[in-house]
């Protein structure tokens, strides 16, 4: 049986899908794909509302173009940053099997702007390592690199070149004294500072494929960081992120209760925020810990070598 308050804001969930099937970011809105997709991963993780969950795989097929990605809105093309999520919202999922893999192949066929690095000391990562972009032809970034990782890693294709070379770019980006901003790590020499939810979301993505040694700073960074968040956003990822690693904190629950009774005083949470909070709670290991294991070895086609 699944307790308050995570039964509540389960039903608040399916409450506010709309009757095309998508879940919109807040209530009353039109539906996003981002949304919808989160709306599945948590209902789905907590064996809730199979049948609405289905429906929102159904829009997230609609909302999907010709070459497999899936953008935040039709008049957005070019932000198709949400593909990662729906690939994890398709997962095990016989029927939406064909939709996961044009997906699959659009991400790795998909790559930010890289170019050699004109002046080290201006610009401190290395900027020809492919990563992957918020929008299209701009540089990459730590978050939608960390969400197409993970999605290529959840399918058995974690050894594929582009997922190899994420790999280098998150690690290559992480700051020198431990964690991850949105993707700089000196300007003019100087080192700028770590955000929770950034360092959180690559150590999630980095999990058991990393050595240990290699991210220790950055979950010391987190672990420092964690009882002061309160946020949906950076403490469900530090959770998450903290959990891919074998240390989820023996009072995850207390933290997630006190994050959902601010409601109440700065009001609802976005969906994809409210819904990764109760992923986060939910998962034993990580993210990855929600869904079925897939063999490792998939059987890939050829335009993804």
């Amino acid at each position: 049986m699944i307790q308050e308050p995570y039964l509540y804001f389960l039903e608040f969930l399916q409450s506010v899908q709309l009757p095309n099937g998508g879940f919109p970011y807040h209530s009353g809105e039109e539906a996003r794909p981002d949304a919808t997709a989160w709306a599945i991963i948590s209902m789905s993780a907590w064996e809730f509302a199979r049948e609405n969950c289905d429906r929102g795989r159904a829009y997230l097929v609609s909302q999907q173009t010709n070459d497999g990605r899936i953008s935040i809105s039709p008049t957005h093309i070019e932000a198709s940053w949400p593909t990662p999520l729906a690939i994890f919202a398709w997962e095990s999922v016989p029927q939406y099997q064909e939709a996961q893999s044009r997906a699959i192949d659009y991400l790795i066929g998909f790559t930010g702007q890289h170019f050699s690095n004109p002046d080290p000391s201006i610009i401190g990562h290395d900027t020809s390592i492919p990563g992957w972009p918020w929008i299209a032809e701009t540089h990459s970034w730590v978050v939608p690199t960390a969400l197409a990782l993970m999605a290529l890693h959840k399918v058995g294709l974690g050894t594929h070149p582009r997922a190899i070379a994420g790999q280098q770019m998150l690690l290559n980006r992480q700051l020198p004294g431990g964690g991850w901003n949105y993707g700089s790590t000196t300007v003019f020499n100087r080192e700028l500072r770590p955000l929770p939810e950034c360092t959180a979301i690559a150590l999630q993505s980095l999990a058991g494929n990393t050595a240990f040694h290699k991210i220790e700073r950055s979950l010391q960074y987190v672990s420092h960081e964690l009882p002061r968040l309160r946020t949906p956003i950076s403490l469900g990822w530090a959770l998450l992120g903290l959990g891919a690693w074998g240390l989820k904190p023996a009072n995850t629950e207390e933290l997630a209760r006190v994050s959902l009774q601010m409601q109440e005083r700065y009001g609802p949470y976005p969906l994809p925020s409210l819904a990764l909070l109760l992923c986060a709670v939910k998962a034993s290991h990580g993210l990855h810990s929600l869904f079925r294991s897939l063999p490792q070895e998939t059987p890939v086609s050829s335009t993804r070598n």
